[in-house]
Order: structure tokens, then C-alpha cells, then sequence
């Protein structure tokens, strides 16, 4: 049996072969990310280890490495994705610190042939559909909030007494009078009765007369500047646009991620204030729980463990995640426990706990994400759902 470490670069790629005793065999083979670079890459094993059982190592580097993945996977091949972090363990035993492709190809083979790794999977197709479309659509909530970002600026400049008005400033009543009327000086020569009819309407009668006359007073009376009012209302015309256009956009995302959520034996969403789409994201970052020997491997690989620091009888009492795991799982979890740490569930009293010991808020929901992986665990180890545990 001989191994392939294989170094992903965008355009290129580097192979190496050694067999089980660490011997590496011939020199190394690089190779483009193309069909020519994977025909070279088969010519490279027949000439060296010519139809000999082989395996395949490589690093999960971006998104590099699907293309030679999924070719050799259609050729029948054992192939091992590792997390670049362990690899790089072992290059740090390394005296010499060259950075080149061929010593780097070698490291991944010896890596697999140490034994000490977890890995990556594709095996899923659907799996992997549901981590695309819910890591874009990270990046789109992303560009949403730079989007009410660059408006809340606005306003601050126009309208300053604006965002006291609303308890939620993008709640649907606030975001309709702005949409409708974008200046205050259009909001001050509305009719109080015309505005009130556009506030009962987007806030299904909840908000009285009182707030039409209190949102016209303020735009009447504000400290905004005023001068460049075209320009202040041309730039929010299109703002707003843009926030209804990737507010549809998320909206038919949720919708996708569902159809694929759905599909999946899954009982994260039972797990308090935690939505079906939020299990989604969660679902497809961590993959098949098998991988993971147990709970404390799964909260190393979202990066959420402790860091400690020791030196001989020095201990730190003020350690921070290691952040050294997966981002997208690492930034799934801590949404999450967001979540929990605000609604009545026993996450909420563990938060509560910690704060009162003198945790920082982030410390505290750090703690709580920490505990909520080893519930995630639990429920994708058993396939059952969420129940209620007391945490000490």
C-alpha cells in the first residue's frame, strides 16, 4: 500500500509518494487543476508504483481541492481531506522552515500514514449542495447588514432623532415609512392622517395615532442637516433597493436550504430557539458525526475549545477559544448559542450562572456554545431529539 500526499493550490497542484515505512518514492509530480493535470497525476502513479494499492491524502484548502477530489473519487480511490491544522503540526516539528510544495505534499502523505487525523467528506451530494448554499447565504446576510450600515449613516446625518422612534429600526412599520416617504422633510409634509393610515397598516394596528404625530414632529423639529437633500435621498432610494432585492434573495434561500434540510434524518431544530435554518448550517459544516470520536473532538474542530497557556508553575486563568476549527461551524454554533443564551431554556440559566460568577457576556456565551456542541453531539450521535438537560 503506498500513500499520495497531494498540496491543493488554485491553478496547480503537488503530488508526492511514499510507501508505509515513510520511504518517499520517486520525486514529486506537479500537476494543473485541469483534465490534462489529472491524466499527468495517473501517469506519475503507473510510472512510479505502476497498479499498486494506493491511497490519497490532501488538505480541505478553500474550495481548491473538489475537482481532484471528486476525479479520483469517480476512479475508485480511498481519499483522506484533512484539516491544514494538522498537518501543519507536523510541520512545525520540522527544524528547517522551507516552505515548498513538494515538502508540504510529502507532510500530508506522512500524516495519513501517522494515523492521526479526522477528515473531510464529499460523500454526500446533497451534503455538500446544503453547505454551499447556506455558507452563501452568510455572505449575503453579510452584505445586508454593510447595506443598513450605509443607511443608518445616512440617517444619522439627516435625521438623527430617527432610530429613538422604533424600538427596532428595521422592523416592517419603520422601514415603510422610510421606503415611502425617505427624507423628513417629505415625512413633515405628510398629513398626519395619510401617515397614520401607512403605520396602522405595516404594524396591523398595533402603533396608535400617537406615533404618526410623534415620527411627524420629530421629522418637523429635526437637527438633521439640511442641504444636499437630493443627493442624501437618491443614495437611500437605491439603499433600500438593494436591502429589498437581498432581503427576497434570503428569503428564497431559507426556501432552497429547507427543500435539502428536509432530506436529512436531522433533529437539531428541536434543540430550543434554534430555527431549521440555523440546524442547517450547523448540519452541513460538521457532516457525518461519525468522524468524530466524541464530543470534545467536534468542539476542537469548531475551534471553541480553551486555549491554555502553562508555563512551569505559571497557569493562565484567562484562556480564549483556540479559533483554530472550522469558521463557518465555529460561527454557526455561536449564533446559536446566542440564541439559547436569551430565551428560557437550561442553556439560558447556564449563561446566567456564568455571568453571575463574572463572565464576560462573550465568555459566558463562549461557555454556553461550549455546551451547546456537546447537546449537538449527542443528537446527531443518537439520530434523537433535543431533551432537556440541567448543566452544574
Amino acid at each position: 500500500m503506498y500513500i499520495v500526499g497531494i498540496d491543493i493550490g488554485k491553478n496547480h497542484h503537488e503530488a508526492s509518494i511514499i510507501d508505509y515505512s515513510g520511504k518517499l518514492i520517486g520525486r514529486s509530480c506537479r500537476f494543473p487543476n485541469t483534465h490534462k493535470g489529472a491524466d499527468k497525476l495517473m501517469e506519475y502513479l503507473i510510472k512510479n508504483i505502476s497498479n499498486s494499492n494506493v491511497c490519497f491524502g490532501m488538505e480541505a484548502t478553500g474550495h481548491y481541492w473538489y475537482s481532484i477530489y471528486s476525479f479520483l473519487k469517480s476512479k475508485g480511490y480511498t481519499i483522506y481531506v484533512i484539516n491544514p491544522i494538522q498537518s501543519d503540526s507536523l510541520r512545525s516539528m520540522y527544524i528547517r522552515q522551507t516552505k515548498n510544495d513538494s515538502k508540504d505534499s510529502f507532510l500530508i502523505a506522512e500524516v495519513i500514514r501517522f494515523g492521526q487525523f479526522t477528515t473531510t467528506s464529499l460523500t454526500d451530494e446533497k451534503l455538500l449542495a446544503m453547505r454551499q448554499l447556506c455558507r452563501y447565504r452568510d455572505s449575503v446576510i453579510t452584505d445586508r447588514t454593510q447595506i443598513k450600515l450605509r443607511i443608518n449613516t445616512i440617517l444619522e446625518q439627516i435625521f438623527p432623532e430617527y432610530e429613538k422612534l422604533f424600538s427596532d429600526m428595521w422592523g416592517s412599520t419603520s422601514t415603510g415609512i422610510l421606503e415611502t416617504y425617505i427624507t423628513p422633510d417629505k415625512i413633515a409634509n405628510t398629513p398626519v392622517d395619510e401617515l397614520y393610515s401607512l403605520i396602522k397598516d405595516k404594524s396591523h394596528n398595533k402603533l396608535t395615532i400617537e406615533k404618526a404625530i410623534a415620527v411627524k414632529e420629530a421629522a418637523t423639529n429635526t437637527f438633521g442637516i439640511k442641504i444636499a437633500q437630493n443627493a442624501f435621498s437618491f443614495q437611500l432610494k437605491q439603499l433600500f433597493d438593494r436591502l429589498n432585492l437581498l432581503n427576497q434573495q434570503i428569503a428564497e434561500l431559507d426556501a432552497e436550504i429547507l427543500k435539502y434540510y428536509e432530506t436529512f434524518d436531522c433533529f437539531l431544530h428541536t434543540i430550543p430557539n434554534i430555527s431549521p435554518i440555523l440546524a442547517a448550517c450547523i448540519l452541513s459544516e460538521i457532516g457525518d458525526i461519525k468522524r468524530f470520536r466524541n464530543s470534545a473532538s467536534l468542539v476542537a474542530y469548531a475551534g471553541i475549545d480553551p486555549t491554555v497557556k502553562q508555563s512551569g508553575e505559571f497557569c493562565s486563568t484567562r484562556n480564549h477559544m483556540s479559533k483554530r476549527g472550522s469558521p463557518y461551524l465555529r460561527h454557526a454554533i455561536f449564533l446559536a448559542a446566542c440564541c439559547c443564551s436569551f430565551h428560557d431554556n437550561p442553556l439560558n440559566d447556564y449563561y446566567k450562572k456564568k455571568r453571575s460568577q463574572g463572565k464576560h457576556h462573550l465568555s459566558a456565551v463562549g461557555a454556553v456554545s461550549n455546551k451547546l456542541t456537546t447537546i449537538i453531539y449527542a443528537i446527531l450521535r443518537d439520530g434523537k431529539p433535543y431533551e432537556p438537560v440541567k448543566f452544574v
